[in-house]
């Protein structure tokens, strides 16, 4: 593969300002020793096969619903007819706030994410709009923010249980097409960049 050519969703000039808050492995901290562009950083990634690090990379940088649009869909695409009605249910609650982000939305989604056993990517997606922004703690409670890394975290999360699920050959395989369809997110495309 050539490469990727641009984030245009990503405003900073410089991959390492974006890595302050991400856990990193080491090999991938070596990548930033010659302060690449974000997108320069991404193709280090991705060329050592770096993939978690460059899922956790790309989830940090997208913008919060972009992000959590990103979950959603490599969930939905791993998500079987034998999927459990509550991680069906979580997944469903994450793609309606990606589609209408109200805060009755964004509380739906905790609610369906809570009903699960956290086992699954649609937990993780849910909780990436949930901790998209708002308070933490119920309504009636003064409001505690999420963390501004945490959808991140679960956006992270959501996309490796994602790429590991089922046959254990084809992880490489699902982590390379997951970045696309991150990238293409990353340049205003709906994450389906084989749909035009």
């Amino acid at each position: 593969m050539a490469g990727f050519d641009v984030l245009k969703k990503v405003v900073s000039p410089k991959a390492a300002a974006l890595c302050q808050d991400i856990d990193l492995d080491p090999a991938a901290v070596q990548c930033l020793a010659s302060d690449p562009s974000p997108v320069e950083f991404l193709n280090a990634l991705f060329e050592r096969e770096s993939y978690p690090d460059a899922v956790r990379f790309l989830a940090r940088v997208l913008p919060k619903r972009e992000a959590a649009w990103w979950a959603c869909i490599c969930t939905r695409g791993v998500l079987g007819p034998e999927a459990p009605p509550v991680a069906v249910q979580a997944l469903a609650a994450a793609e309606q706030w990606v589609y209408k982000p109200t805060e009755a939305n964004r509380r739906l989604a905790e609610a369906a994410a809570q009903a699960t056993a956290f086992d699954s990517p649609a937990s993780w997606a849910a909780m990436a709009a949930f901790w998209s922004e708002g308070s933490m703690v119920p309504e009636d409670a003064p409001a505690v923010p999420p963390a501004d890394n945490l959808t991140a975290k679960a956006v992270a999360g959501a996309v490796m249980l994602a790429a590991v699920i089922g046959q254990p050959a084809s992880i490489q395989e699902k982590y390379r097409f997951f970045l696309t369809q991150g990238v293409d997110i990353a340049n205003g495309g709906n994450g389906r960049p084989w749909q035009g």
